[in-house]
């Protein structure tokens, strides 16, 4: 009987995962998980995604315990554990899902020098990065022709998850890694497949149906599905979710950006350092004004609103995250990457794809194709909050202003004496 290793990255479930499905069918399995130290040390290894991380390890080991077989960690450099695990338990081949990033195109090629026959799986997105490509070009660089291509491809079918896995016997399971570090949001939603599919679930059922009216009401907490960070890990398959949500085309559009910037990102492997489409912007430097703005002490209720939910939950609304980041790119006249880092510190889902390619959109450095599009926060406060409540949850200083007046706390005749007036912009405004 033959031996496979598989390799778990940013896959972190059982049920369709075709890494895992392929490493099934060979026989014996290794399921491994290498706790990588410069991955730990990285600017990605912040307190709340350890913690997210933590959660989807605790529950992907459980999950392998309750089909006969264990989650095997090891820490140090991934390809010198999946090579001491092939020599000690004969191990003639590994799998892994596909990942385009530049570690990860490290650690492939490390991987690949071993005597090991080394396979790479779809699973990470929809559509695998370089499977659709205009004519011409390697990427597409607009959103809306990769649309038509992305809901026109081909799906492969959704895995079931294996009934029964097979160990081979005698290795020690090693000990799961202690991640926590100070400053995990107090609100930071639990980690781990289950938690995922009962989401979804839940979102499917009760949710996904009415996402067009509701996507954009920013104290809606159930008119979003809250499954971005479960993607990010792995937790969830993107393409189950596809196939299952593919007759609500509002909902399975926002899937088709996630891998729209996954495809931008692999094409473009410094999408979060450099400016996809340079425009001459000339941005400016204020540090008070930046601290300010992370803090959410802004003075502008929905943009503070939005920076304080970050901090308590470690996700931010869709609509807030864009009205913040045009605050600060074009109110402020702010350079995209200190948002960018910030975001990346405190968001559960922060990632290296999304995360700068929708920076770079509200910037006008990435992929928008109306690059000087500025969202005037009041007027996005009264569209998408008309009746403070989002503003009041996460400003409670100012719960007695009523309605859109908790928009405009300084134009009142009693203004708040524990809210900061707005920052004065720099065009005067």
């Amino acid at each position: 009987m033959n031996t496979s290793i598989m390799l778990f990255t940013r896959d972190l479930r059982l049920h369709d995962n075709p890494a895992l499905a392929a490493a099934c069918a060979g026989g014996d399995v290794v399921p491994l998980f290498v706790v990588d130290r410069g991955i730990l040390a990285g600017p990605m290894a912040v307190p709340n995604r350890l913690r997210f991380l933590a959660d989807a390890l605790a529950d992907l080991q459980a999950s392998l315990r309750g089909r006969g077989a264990d989650l095997i960690v090891r820490a140090g450099d991934p390809a010198e554990e999946a090579g001491r695990l092939a020599h000690e338990t004969g191990a003639t081949s590994l799998h892994l899902a596909d990942d385009r990033s530049r570690y990860a195109l490290r650690r492939l090629a490390a991987l690949r020098d071993l005597p090991l026959d080394v396979t790479v799986h779809p699973g990470a997105t929809v559509v695998p990065s370089g499977d659709l490509r205009p004519t011409g070009g390697d990427h597409y660089k607009v959103f809306t022709p990769y649309w038509r291509a992305w809901a026109a491809a081909p799906r492969r079918g959704v895995l079931r998850t294996p009934r029964t896995i097979s160990l081979p016997g005698g290795l020690y399971p090693g000990e799961m890694p202690d991640l926590e570090r100070p400053g995990v949001s107090p609100g930071l939603a639990k980690g781990g497949e289950t938690e995922a599919r009962r989401l979804m679930k839940a979102w499917l059922s009760h949710g996904v149906d009415s996402y067009d009216d509701t996507r954009d009401v920013l104290a809606d907490d159930k008119g979003t599905s809250r499954l971005s960070a479960h993607l990010r890990f792995g937790c969830l398959s993107p393409l189950e979710l596809a196939v299952a949500a593919s007759a609500y085309e509002p909902y399975t559009r926002q899937l088709a950006w996630r891998d729209f910037h996954h495809q931008v990102a692999a094409a473009f492997p410094d999408l979060a350092r450099r400016d996809y489409r340079p425009r001459g912007k000339g941005w400016r430097s204020d540090d008070d004004a930046l601290k300010a703005w992370e803090e959410g002490r802004t003075g502008v209720p929905i943009v503070d609103a939005g920076m304080r939910q970050l901090r308590h939950e470690g996700f931010m609304h869709n609509r807030a995250r864009m009205i913040t980041a045009s605050y600060l790119t074009r109110d402020l006249g702010l350079d995209w990457r200190h948002g960018y880092r910030c975001f990346r510190y405190w968001l559960a889902d922060g990632d290296l794809a999304n995360n700068p390619g929708n920076w770079q959109w509200v910037a006008g450095t990435g992929n928008d194709t109306r690059p000087n599009r500025t969202m005037n926060p009041l007027r996005q406060a009264d569209r998408h909050d008309p009746d403070g409540a989002y503003v009041h949850r996460w400003l409670p200083e100012l719960a007695g202003l009523p309605g859109k007046a908790a928009h405009r706390p300084w134009g009142t005749l009693d203004e708040p004496a524990d809210y900061p007036p707005p920052l004065t912009l720099p065009n005067g405004a």
